[in-house]
């Protein structure tokens, strides 16, 4: 007798439908597994025989033959134990036919308890798309779960439960759907930081339109600590964008049972012995890396320079593209990867270069060579380079509270509401994302303003990638400001980002 049972798979952050095909049979009992299985699936027979027993059913004494279908796509992790387990259950006449439009997944424990697994948002938004309507988690999975639209979920907490629901003699209650509750995480203030004010100014034009920022200066000028209270002003995230998040961590096993999506842009700030495979992902079997993680939000590469150049390299690709592709020879993996770069960065090796104090003792050549360190075609996909002073005595006494991190957010999230009616409908969430096409449409310039432009493409020896951004940080400028047209004051500020002498 052949049973075949609804399931779901990985490849990437995608799911797929998968069959599980369980098929008894005479000959010498054996327990095989086919379909491209790795270790961890073919172990599940061990599982799936201990928990058999210890939740009181028979085992049949059969030759066992399970197939994962599709039999031409590798499949990994212990998600297919569940169905496995009531394949053989419903193919030995322990229990009825199972519902058609049920699917199932989730781990064993040898007790027959039901363990979380990774990726159960992804593998439900799947299922919703496949037409199945009941999906059968691991409790501790079921309101990540609830987070797809169109399908009822069921949380499972062991196989005797389940087989009690199956068999009709103890309901199980499905899942209530989960809900934010709208509570915000404690984060540093820039109210906590004392001048700067035109650190802040650029910060917050970055927010507004999702550019790339490398901030440049003296030890103590406090990089570190303004890049660390960027993710106070960035603006609410879409439902969207908090699915297409959350799919990502929820494959990376890193959401929470009690707060399943992903309601805040990640801030993600990897160590500068970081590897190329940790930042873009990859290994054996390809994950996400840093900057998927990061995306919807702000991957932060403190001490720049010390980071090893292959890594900075393959953020190249991705900063342009919003997608990073990696290929290995299990197979391509694509994944999302739209972030905010931000960076932060020495003058030179010593660090007081510039600095009023003059105790800088590097020479000119060991300057040249310490900014070498990170390559033009890098520096030129970020948008803005912002030079950090050092701070003012007076500024530090000074009595007066800055200005806080939610009065600042207001008007970010004003100027990103202005961008996504303007984009609505394109993919385009912000300005820094536009297309050439839309520079022409969004981005015109008078008279003045291409005059101006002109006179700093020349001076400055920009590239087309460059004059382009420019473009686009002035529209964010002009929508901060509340206006339609860039106009010349606008386009200066723009300019000036893109003009640090540090980096000269």
């Amino acid at each position: 007798m052949v049973v075949s049972v609804r399931s779901l798979g990985l490849s990437g952050i995608s799911g797929y439908e998968v069959t599980v095909e369980c098929f008894l049979s005479g000959g010498l009992p054996a327990f095989d597994v086919v379909g491209l299985p790795d270790t961890a699936v073919r172990e599940a027979r061990e599982r799936v025989r201990a928990a058999v027993k210890t939740c009181g059913a028979r085992f049949p004494v059969s030759r066992i033959t399970v197939n994962l279908a599709p039999a031409n796509q590798r499949k990994e992790g212990t998600v297919y134990d569940l169905p496995i387990l009531l394949g053989l259950l419903t193919a030995s006449e322990e229990l009825p036919p199972l519902p058609e439009d049920a699917a199932f997944l989730g781990e064993l424990s040898l007790t027959g308890a039901l363990r979380p697994v990774a990726g159960v948002l992804p593998m439900a938004l799947c299922a919703a798309r496949c037409g199945i309507r009941k999906l059968y988690v691991p409790a501790r999975n079921a309101a990540e779960a609830t987070l797809a639209d169109g399908i009822t979920v069921y949380p499972v907490e062991n196989v005797a439960q389940l087989l009690a629901h199956l068999r009709g003699e103890t309901p199980i209650p499905p899942a209530e759907r989960w809900q934010p509750t709208g509570e915000t995480l404690p984060m540093p203030d820039f109210s906590e930081v004392m001048g700067q004010e035109n650190v802040k100014r650029a910060l917050e034009i970055a927010a507004s339109g999702g550019h790339n920022v490398l901030l440049v200066g003296s030890p103590g000028s406090g990089k570190s600590m303004l890049a660390r209270r960027l993710p106070s002003i960035l603006p609410d995230m879409t439902r969207q964008e908090s699915l297409q998040t959350t799919e990502i961590y929820s494959v990376a096993g890193l959401t929470e049972p009690s707060h399943p999506l992903v309601t805040h842009r990640p801030f993600r700030s990897p160590h500068h012995t970081a590897s190329p495979v940790s930042l873009s992902g990859g290994g054996t079997v390809p994950r996400p890396g840093e900057i998927s993680l990061a995306h919807n939000g702000i991957l932060f590469l403190d001490e720049l320079p010390e980071f090893d150049k292959a890594a900075l390299e393959t953020l190249r690709q991705p900063l342009e593209d919003g997608v990073v592709t990696i290929t290995r020879a299990s197979g391509s993996l694509t994944l999302p990867s739209r972030f905010m770069l931000v960076c932060a960065m020495n003058p030179c090796r010593c660090g007081w270069f510039g600095h009023p104090s003059g105790r800088c003792t590097c020479t000119d050549s060991q300057v040249q060579s310490y900014l070498r360190r990170i390559s033009g075609p890098l520096l030129d996909r970020i948008d803005m380079h912002v030079e950090v002073p050092s701070v003012e005595y007076e500024a530090m006494r000074r009595k007066e509270q800055p200005e806080t991190s939610q009065q600042v957010r207001s008007r970010v999230n004003a100027a990103r509401q202005v961008q996504q009616r303007r984009y609505e409908g394109t993919g385009v969430t912000c300005n820094a994302y536009m297309t050439p096409a839309m520079i022409g449409q969004y981005c015109r310039l008078d008279a003045a303003g291409e005059k101006l432009m002109q006179g700093a493409f020349d001076r400055l020896g920009l590239t087309g990638r460059s004059h382009d951004r420019i473009l686009r940080m002035a529209r964010t400028i002009a929508d901060l400001e509340g206006e339609e047209q860039i106009l010349p004051t606008h386009l200066a500020e723009a300019i000036q980002y893109r003009s640090s002498a540090m980096l000269k």
